[in-house]
């Protein structure tokens, strides 16, 4: 069973893309008295239309995803134009380490994937408060990041975004690292294609588009990280041995110690198997640095009952 925390709008979206490809029974759970359960009926309608085979419930009581093996929290307080995503720290750090108890209490052998933003910092309050294998603790973010990049990147080149292959490192926020040198187009380095302008407004557009998304529409994205749930969801469910980038916690790599930062991982049934590090120059060094310190800073900042 899939568990999805929050029936917001990523929430929602997660649900409907899940429930078309139709991996497993899906659960809703949000606080909001019958929230949860009429989404699910609706959605169990739309199943039955399509022909999905798979239950869809809704609850309000954590104690319904016993027997979960994944479960997804995009619970929280989104981003409203204006805002950063840094801005919401220290009240989604509550909600996390909220259902990080809960979680650990009704769900102990789920693999956990975080939306909720800022969503590095989140995943460290979650890996800490469930004292899971960080094997098992994923913040969803690098696969969205580096598909915007691949969008921006195929829209100058006038390409399908399936020949890109963009590389964004560090965090989910304004340090993120998109890493030209190591982006390609069918194989071709992408700084052979682009010019260093073009390469500028690429990089630009990437770290600056979820914050466009939201003053255009006046609400933080949703289409996109449901997105990358699903295909999170798949690798897991098929064990496919994707490489994805995600925020995971760090144990050596790259140089760092308890921090999470955005890397290239090997995803399969168990979560995280393998963290890929990439070689970097020494300027490419400095910016990663600049992404995994602003992670830190955030940490630190919280109080330290939501870290320790």
């Amino acid at each position: 069973m899939i568990t999805i925390l929050g029936a917001g709008k990523v929430g929602m979206a997660t649900a409907v893309m899940l429930m078309m490809r139709g991996y497993d029974d899906l659960l809703l759970i949000a606080r909001t008295p019958g929230k949860p359960q009429g989404e699910a009926l609706d959605l169990a309608h739309a199943a039955a239309e399509l022909g999905v085979d798979i239950r869809i419930s809704g609850s309000n009581s954590y104690e319904d995803m016993r027997g979960s093996d994944i479960v997804l929290v995009t619970a929280g307080i989104g981003r409203k134009p204006g805002m950063t995503r840094e801005q919401l720290l220290e009240a989604n750090a509550n909600t996390m380490a909220d259902l990080a108890e809960k979680i650990k209490a009704y769900a102990k052998d789920a693999i956990v994937v975080i939306t909720t933003n800022p969503v590095d910092a989140m995943a460290y309050v979650m890996y800490k408060k469930t004292g899971f294998p960080r094997e098992r603790v994923i913040g969803f973010s690098g696969i969205l990041d580096s598909a915007r990049m691949a969008y921006y990147i195929s829209q100058k080149l006038g390409v399908s975004f399936n020949s890109v292959n963009a590389i964004v490192l560090g965090m989910h926020g304004q340090k993120m690292f998109p890493v030209p040198r190591l982006s390609s187009v069918g194989g071709v380095p992408l700084e052979h294609l682009m010019s260093k302008e073009e390469i500028e407004e690429v990089v630009s557009e990437t770290v600056n588009a979820g914050a466009k998304i939201t003053e255009l529409r006046g609400y933080s994205s949703n289409y996109g990280p449901a997105a990358g749930l699903v295909l999170t969801v798949e690798a897991i469910k098929r064990d496919s041995k994707r490489i994805y980038p995600y925020s995971l916690y760090l144990q050596g790599e790259y140089g760092y110690n308890d921090v999470v930062a955005e890397v290239p991982a090997v995803i399969g049934k168990s979560g995280i198997e393998r963290i890929i590090e990439l070689p970097l120059t020494e300027d490419e060094k400095r910016k990663f640095d600049e992404a995994v310190q602003a992670v830190k800073k955030l940490v630190e900042t919280l109080p330290p009952q939501l870290r320790e």
